[in-house]
């Protein structure tokens, strides 16, 4: 088999996490998240109740900051010796989320896109069930919509085809993820 790399995607509280904490307990290769550990780190202590994304000072270096985290683990995936690898997000969320914020998108967040292509992408629908706004979770789940239509625009417009996971348990969710491949 090939290396085949997977992102699963989705908008804020779709599942991801627990999807991809599942697949490691497979012995699966994981990469995780990055923003979250970005967004602590620009948390303002006076606006613990808003998203720090949308104080930070410089967005556009927010962004590459974020961009470049996505590039390093893509780089370092074509290094591993696992056949598969899954992402917690991909290069294209970024993206989406400089279109959700209405941000100016320079040539080279696209060519970054263009430049590391997965093999599949699973996006996870928004589940008002599940949906729940944590200290690290601001968007409400209208904006989570939003969100998921700005990532399956954005990776329909690198040419992915998008597989919609279906709702269920995680194990469910997994094993869908497992077959698709």
């Amino acid at each position: 088999m090939s290396k085949q790399k997977l992102v699963i995607t989705g908008a804020p509280g779709t599942g991801k996490t627990s999807i991809i904490k599942h697949l490691e307990e497979q012995d699966y290769h994981c990469y995780h998240e990055i923003v979250r550990d970005f967004t602590k780190d620009s948390k303002s202590k006076t606006t613990i109740e808003s998203n720090p994304i949308v104080s930070v000072e410089d967005p556009l270096a927010f962004n590459l900051k974020i961009l470049n985290g996505r590039i390093a683990q893509y780089k370092d995936g074509l290094q591993r010796k696992e056949n598969l690898l899954f992402f917690d997000r991909g290069i294209p969320d970024v993206l989406a989320y400089m279109h959700y914020f209405d941000q100016t998108v320079d040539q080279n967040f696209k060519d970054a896109c263009s430049d590391h292509m997965y093999n599949k992408v699973f996006i996870l629908p928004p589940w008002k069930d599940i949906y729940v706004m944590d200290s690290e979770r601001f968007e409400s789940f209208e904006q989570a919509k939003d969100i998921h239509q700005h990532l399956e625009e954005t990776y329909s417009s690198f040419g992915y085809t998008c597989i919609s996971v279906p709702f269920g348990t995680v194990k469910e969710r997994v094993d869908f993820i497992l077959n698709n491949i």
